[in-house]
């Protein structure tokens, strides 16, 4: 594995802050954010609990900002994403990895690898989506996982009765 450059590291810092404050907000802590022509054109962090919406993940959540701003800027979406670097903490989900592929996302640079419903690590959606994108992981990974760790030590307050996990004493 290589080395960041000094504006990789500064858009995994952003990742790293969103997903701290998903964390804050006790939503599972993933951030990330979408490059495009050097620049941050979406950024974000999973609002699943906040929204009551399973698919709110942080990487879709960017998705939607990427689509307005093409809106805005008169821009073919298609294009935009083809040129779109993702930084994000966690390796992205089954469901995420199979929308960032098949939008032919350029790269995707992640933290630690999701051990639960990783699209590489679980289920190799690759495998069947045979994407364009490059896939970069294990940035930073050793503090991505302790925010994991320290989400699922808590309790998530909009489990679904009897999924909830109580804190022991």
């Amino acid at each position: 594995m290589s080395e960041l450059s000094e504006n990789e590291c500064f858009y995994m810092d952003k990742a790293f802050f969103y997903a701290k404050e998903a964390l804050t907000n006790q939503e599972v802590p993933v951030g990330c954010v979408f490059i495009y022509s050097n620049q941050i054109i979406a950024l974000g962090r999973n609002t699943v609990n906040e929204t009551r919406n399973a698919t709110r993940h942080a990487e879709i959540n960017c998705i939607d900002q990427v689509e307005n701003y093409c809106n805005d800027n008169n821009l073919n979406t298609l294009v935009v994403f083809s040129e779109i670097s993702v930084y994000v903490t966690v390796e992205p989900c089954i469901m995420c990895a199979a929308a960032l592929f098949s939008l032919k996302i350029k790269k995707i640079v992640y933290g630690c690898r999701n051990d639960r419903f990783g699209g590489q690590t679980v289920f190799d959606v690759a495998s069947i989506l045979n994407p364009v994108t490059e896939l970069k992981g294990g940035y930073r990974g050793e503090e991505a996982m302790e925010l994991l760790k320290e989400f699922y030590r808590g309790s998530n307050p909009n489990a679904p009765a009897g999924k909830a996990k109580v804190k022991k004493n």
